[in-house]
């Protein structure tokens, strides 16, 4: 990796704050370059920006843009937006006004992906947990790995660690097309699912998008269990969780309980020896599985990953243990496709379960707060069936992440769908209107898993009244 100090380059993000974002701005100060932004909202990632020398401004204002322009005049300036950021927006639109160069977050990641060997992370579902997986291991078998990712890994306490070294792990977004900007040493699918219904038709459209990451992949690892990859990709480099037999990489659960997932590990047909991972759950089964099986591909000894595999822990928001409020236990998860949400809940009633040793259960309450409006019209139907099978529900408002609401859809509406499956369902506004009536609510031994992708995870924030910038 280049480190020497680029003053001919400025970078200027518009909408910092974001996760994918600020990971990226953090790579690219780490190698040397200048890099301002603004955000309207303040976070861990803008604070930490701060600290490593970077410019934030809190509002999205053309001031903002003249005040660049006029600091780094000597310098190439690119601007850099996520396809979150509107045309609208007032930084933005005065870029387009005055043919500033704009680039593309997904143009930057790969241009600093071309330094590394690069392992990238793709899929409908659990890309962050399979990237903090692989991170964790490289960086304690090779201490020659660094990583940008969509979560924060706990080995770092960041969603982004850059070093001179020689791998680099990457999370690729596949939400807006842009996954075939990529060019990956080795690409990872990890399973492929229809979402992001603003920018997809249809499960063909999706399909097309990662043909074309895997088409600029020097080496394919695909997940044999999802059958949407194993019917439109050839590779040799596979791996299951069901199957032994002409798969390169295979873990078969023999026990799944609440504090580890104990699996005997192939390879090739052949048994190499049973692991103790601590993480549980099928679905991240499947992850790790993936993290040892790209390790594995790029020569880390199986002996130092079923040395290391014990330091193995979920990225932030991924079932996450919040606290105990009143004999309450309380997780938050990222969960906002109905696919997620069932394998969500199916962890949480395997936690249930080994809690109460097979007696009495406390109950299952999901809190949700849907995602899109395109999202829940899409997939209503599914997300009912899935969130009925929880013991009591609560839905707060729809986050629409920009989206307006031309079809008048609210929470209410699916509300009313899962009350005919299951009557212990209710509707509120937010958070706030939760907190007041809680512990009425709620009960003592109630296991409650909080879902969503938008700003529901200060719910913990605000029934324990703790600052919501540190949530």
């Amino acid at each position: 990796m280049n480190t020497k100090l680029q003053n001919r380059e400025h970078f200027h993000f518009i909408g910092i704050g974001g996760i994918g974002m600020s990971a990226i701005a953090i790579a690219l100060i780490k190698q040397g370059y200048s890099v301002s932004g603004s955000d309207l909202v303040k976070n861990k990632e803008t604070q930490r920006l701060k600290e490593l020398g970077a410019i934030i401004f809190d509002s999205q204002i053309k001031n903002n843009i003249d005040l660049v322009i006029s600091k780094f005049q000597s310098q190439k300036i690119n601007f850099v937006v996520s396809s979150a950021i509107k045309e609208q927006n007032e930084e933005l639109s005065y870029c387009k006004k005055n043919n500033f160069l704009i680039k593309h977050r997904s143009e930057i990641l790969a241009m600093i992906m071309k330094s590394y060997i690069s392992l990238s992370v793709a899929g409908s579902h659990g890309k962050t947990s399979t990237s903090t997986f692989l991170s964790t291991l490289l960086e304690l078998c090779t201490r020659d790995s660094s990583s940008i990712t969509g979560g924060i890994i706990p080995i770092y306490q960041s969603n982004a660690h850059i070093e001179n070294t020689k791998l680099l792990v990457t999370e690729i977004d596949e939400s807006d097309g842009t996954i075939s900007n990529y060019n990956s040493n080795i690409g990872i699918i990890n399973n492929i699912d229809f979402d992001h219904c603003d920018h997809f038709s249809d499960i063909n459209a999706v399909l097309s998008s990662f043909k074309k990451f895997a088409s600029n992949s020097k080496k394919l690892l695909i997940n044999f269990d999802c059958k949407i990859t194993r019917d439109n990709f050839n590779s040799s480099n596979q791996w299951s969780n069901k199957k032994i037999k002409n798969i390169a990489y295979s873990i078969i659960p023999k026990v799944i309980n609440k504090n580890n997932t104990i699996g005997e590990y192939y390879e090739n047909g052949d048994f190499v020896d049973t692991l103790i991972i601590p993480v549980p759950g099928l679905h991240n089964l499947s992850n790790i599985t993936a993290a040892i099986a790209a390790s594995r591909m790029i020569g880390v000894s199986f002996k130092e990953i079923q040395k290391h595999i014990k330091s193995l822990q979920l990225p932030k928001k991924r079932f996450e243990f919040r606290g105990e409020l009143n004999k309450r236990i309380i997780y938050d998860d990222y969960a906002h496709h109905p696919n997620e949400i069932k394998a969500t809940i199916s962890l949480a009633k395997l936690f249930i379960k080994d809690k109460n040793n097979n007696t009495e259960n406390g109950r299952l309450v999901a809190i949700f707060q849907p995602h899109r409006f395109t999202r829940v019209k899409e997939f209503i139907h599914e997300f009912v069936r899935e969130l009925a099978k929880a013991d009591v529900i609560y839905l707060t408002t729809i986050f629409g992440a920009g989206e307006r609401n031309t079809d008048n859809i609210d929470s209410k509406l699916i509300a009313d769908l899962i009350y005919k499956k299951n009557k212990n369902v209710q509707y509120f506004k937010d958070n706030y209107e939760i907190k007041n009536k809680f512990f009425k609510l709620t009960k003592e031994n109630d296991f409650i898993v909080n879902m969503g992708a938008g700003d529901c995870h200060n719910l913990w924030s605000i029934l324990t009244n703790k600052n919501t910038l540190n949530d």
